[in-house]
């Protein structure tokens, strides 16, 4: 059975470690830049032995995963007496393999092994993670090794080439990260009548939820409601307005996403050309026109 390795015992680090463990994986080794945290995963992993250098790491594994901040990779990476057919895997997704070419020119395989989840917590990691898809970059055998990990955890997996991986890690930026910002957004709207963010998050969350559910469920782009899916021109133009008074530093940003809603609606089939371009002409002019 292969000996795994994990440089960095951070949430990545731990809920694949972690999660690996109770799939029936031989993880064995940790280290890293923070001694108490290899010395907690090695706890709570059994048989996992907690080393002060990564050289020791690499020299008692068969697969090594490098779950350090994706700024640090090609310098631990780079440091490394690295053994002939070994396996290195980094876990950042906008990262290629290009990074772990110093690997490579010694022996060992490369690859990248990115959980598209969210972690905020190793608890609240290690539950997310079924489910969810693995992004994997990686030739043969090791292809092989990593998608048997990501079945193994419940998950899905897409194969990716090095070109993809910033584009991919955007789309996830976008779907995740800035999720955050528009719930910021939109509580901080709620400041104008006087409800505190957590009162305004308690009531926002059930329609998001419910959007969400909609995406699985019915699917693109039939589940799109609100006023551009059904043409609702002077809705948008109060929207607008009343944003342009109470919260003109969230305009621009109300407006690009309505533009790139149009086509959505459009596609859906609930409006017509013609509105869409009266709608697409509010959006990037604003709302003092003469729109009949």
């Amino acid at each position: 059975m292969l000996k795994l390795g994990f440089i960095g015992a951070g949430t990545v680090g731990n809920a694949l470690a972690i999660g690996l463990n109770n799939k029936s994986y031989r993880v064995t080794a940790v280290s890293s830049r923070s001694q108490s945290s290899s010395f907690k995963l090695s706890q709570a992993v059994i048989g996992c032995e907690c080393f002060k250098n990564n050289q020791d790491v690499a020299d008692n594994c068969d697969l090594v995963f490098i779950t350090t901040p994706d700024d640090a990779i090609a310098s631990v990476v780079s440091e490394i007496q690295w053994h002939n057919e070994q396996s290195v895997i980094h876990c950042s997704g906008a990262d290629s393999t290009d990074i772990l070419e110093p690997a490579r020119k010694e022996g060992a395989y490369i690859g990248a092994f990115h959980p598209l989840q969210t972690f905020a917590s190793v608890n609240q990691a290690i539950e997310n993670i079924p489910g969810s898809t693995f992004a994997i970059e990686a030739e043969e055998p090791l292809l092989g090794t990593l998608k048997d990990m990501a079945t193994s955890l419940g998950g899905y997996c897409i194969e990716l080439k090095a070109s993809d991986k910033v584009i991919y890690h955007t789309a996830a930026v976008i779907a995740c990260n800035y999720l955050v910002t528009l719930v910021k957004m939109a509580t901080d709207l709620w400041q104008n009548f006087n409800i505190p963010q957590s009162q305004a998050i308690r009531a926002l969350l059930p329609l998001m939820r419910g959007t969400l559910h909609n995406i699985d469920t019915i699917g693109m782009p039939e589940c799109l409601t609100g006023p551009i899916a059904r043409g609702d021109i002077e809705t948008v133009k109060k929207h607008i307005n009343a944003l342009q008074v109470s919260f003109p530093i969230s305009l621009s940003t109300y407006k690009e996403l309505g533009l790139q809603t149009i086509p959505i609606a459009l596609a859906k089939g609930k409006i017509n050309k013609q509105q869409a371009d009266k709608l697409q002409t509010i959006l990037n002019n604003g709302t003092n026109l003469n729109i009949s």
